[in-house]
């Protein structure tokens, strides 16, 4: 097993996050009618660290925060070799008219993001949805998504794997750059 190239390290991840938070306070300020909704499984850390973020620099407790599962949404659910096991989905609040940013840490081909919006309809009719992600590899591209808030961009070849790590699960914070998930 090879060991990936770190494209960033503990300090500029945590920084990233911050400037993220700051972006999203210029934009919605409160949180009021605003939620978070991370996407399971990576999503949901960095949307409870994006949450956390905000309180902290707010000094509010109130911004809701929700995990999407969006293992029956996805286009390639029966194509799949190995069977997908669904994570659980909690939203206990009603998206009805909300701003609703989605969260997920690597943004690649898009279809994570066509799955999610499907999802996201379950559970009423946000008035907007944005996406924020840590790493935005934008030259592969598979539908017209982009995201509205990006931590790093990469450029890679098609081949090449990004994998975010995060202290909760790994001990420590980076983003680290394969050339194949064969690599990995």
């Amino acid at each position: 097993m090879k060991k990936g190239r770190t494209i960033l390290e503990k300090e500029r991840f945590s920084l990233t996050l911050e400037r993220l938070c700051h972006q999203l306070i210029e934009r919605y300020d409160n949180f009021e009618d605003t939620c978070l909704v991370g996407i399971q499984t990576s999503g949901v850390v960095m949307a409870s660290r994006i949450r956390k973020g905000l309180q902290e620099i707010l000094k509010i407790k109130n911004i809701q925060n929700g995990n999407l599962d969006i293992t029956f949404y996805r286009d390639d659910f029966r194509i799949r070799e190995k069977p997908l096991h669904p994570s659980k989905t909690s939203i206990d609040f009603d998206l009805e008219n909300k701003k609703v940013i989605l969260v997920d840490d690597v943004l690649y081909t898009g279809r994570t993001i066509q799955a999610a919006m499907s999802a996201l309809q379950d559970h009423g009719r946000p008035s907007q949805v944005e996406m924020l992600t840590l790493v935005d590899r934008r030259f592969n591209r598979h539908l017209p998504i982009r995201a509205d808030y990006v931590g790093i961009t990469v450029d890679s070849i098609d081949e090449a794997y990004v994998q975010v790590e995060w202290a909760e699960e790994k001990g420590e914070d980076k983003v680290l750059l394969f050339g194949s998930k064969r690599e990995k």
